[in-house]
């Protein structure tokens, strides 16, 4: 723990920097980056002054389909036991910094409720400002802030840790771990334990997760089965991915028309596809109706995930290229269609300018993001005519 007058000295500091009327490169040296850029960018997003608590939404819907939630029946007996031992309050929040899942200490939990970092509540930078939680899944690395770094002055009284859950499989982020206490008990050692942590939910993961399939169809397509990418056909794949989005089975029949519509395409074919897919598989592949059986994620799903649960944020940044590009199933035809409309207007509902950048970075004939960013800029921006004159091509 920091000598408690260092640590008033630090805060101190905070403050003076909080009360400038502007972030001038100076003063940003004296933060990190991470923290200077994340004041600046909830200083522009019309937060209310007043606001004491996150917003609370109902996560029953988000709960019952997240693999953190399923792995949290393995460890949240050890977590718990950090939370009390430590004295912090521990969070496990998804991809849009919402919190599924929640343990305190004794002395913390009327603190937790107050500023309703309980389940359910919305840690969207967006909505509450600078914070631990979303900071974690802005920059895919832990992340500390201490005392009124935080933006809501209500958790000014706290430091917070927090490292990102990634799937032990793809690699792929699925939400973040935190832990907060007082912040006279700031400890240079809270990221450790908030890495710590996050092993211990990827750990359970891999225990729930025994038999995984991974599919990955934007850009270049890939799947990969208990951590190892399996040599398949494309046409095999797009089997796949048509399972994957009809967790329920398909007949024989409906799996053909699915796959490959009006085309004369024999029924012993599509047979013979899915015998080489079993024994890929090992057994993983049900039938009558066929139907996978192993735990089953995919980039297009969190995809979809991320569009429900009104995280536009991490839906583009999921969405690296276009679905499956050459497939002819004109069951994933309607399906890409479908989504790309879902994107576009969530696009034009998107507030982050950050987000949307990014995007017309990887896609620069997305107009509906070029127009949405005209929208959001300011006209001094040097950003502003540059996009002024993408739309004008």
């Amino acid at each position: 723990m920091m000598i408690k007058q260092s640590l008033i000295e630090h805060r101190q500091k905070i403050d003076q920097l909080r009360q400038s009327s502007s972030l001038s490169p100076a003063h940003a040296a004296q933060l990190e980056q991470s923290i200077a850029s994340s004041w600046q960018r909830s200083s522009s997003a019309n937060i209310p002054e007043d606001r004491l608590a996150a917003p609370l939404i109902d996560i029953k819907k988000i709960r019952s389909s997240s693999a953190l939630s399923h792995a949290l029946q393995y460890c949240a007996e050890n977590l718990k036991h950090i939370a009390e031992q430590s004295s912090m309050v521990l969070a496990v929040g998804d991809l849009g910094s919402t919190v599924l899942w929640t343990a305190s200490c004794p002395e913390l939990h009327k603190t937790a409720e107050n500023v309703h970092l309980v389940e359910g509540g919305q840690w969207r930078e967006e909505l509450v400002g600078t914070n631990a939680i979303s900071l974690s899944i802005k920059t895919q690395q832990s992340s500390c802030v201490f005392s009124s770094e935080h933006y809501m002055p209500s958790v000014q009284d706290m430091a917070c840790y927090a490292a990102p859950i990634n799937d032990p499989y793809s690699k792929q982020i699925l939400g973040v771990i935190a832990l907060s206490t007082d912040w006279q008990k700031h400890n240079s050692l809270g990221l450790l334990a908030a890495e710590r942590c996050a092993s211990i939910i990827q750990s359970a993961l891999l225990e729930s997760q025994r038999q995984h399939l991974y599919i990955r169809a934007f850009t270049v397509p890939q799947v990969i089965f208990n951590g190892k990418a399996l040599t398949i056909t494309p046409r095999q794949t797009e089997i796949l991915a048509i399972l994957a989005l009809c967790p329920q089975g398909l007949s024989l029949d409906s799996l053909h028309r699915a796959l490959y519509g009006e085309r004369k395409v024999s029924i012993g074919t599509l047979k013979a596809e899915m015998s080489q897919l079993r024994d890929v598989l090992g057994g993983m592949l049900g039938s009558r109706p066929y139907r996978l059986l192993a735990h089953v994620e995919a980039d297009f799903l969190q995809t979809e995930q991320s569009l429900d649960a009104g995280y536009i944020d991490s839906a583009l940044k999921l969405y690296t290229g276009i679905f499956l590009a050459k497939t002819q199933s004109p069951f994933l035809c309607a399906w890409r269609d479908s989504l790309e409309s879902r994107l576009s207007d969530a696009i034009f509902k998107a507030n982050e300018s950050e987000a949307l950048l990014k995007h017309v970075a990887r896609f620069p004939e997305a107009i509906n993001a070029v127009e949405r960013l005209i929208e959001l800029m300011p006209k001094n921006h040097p950003v502003h005519q540059t996009l002024i004159n993408i739309q004008d091509m």
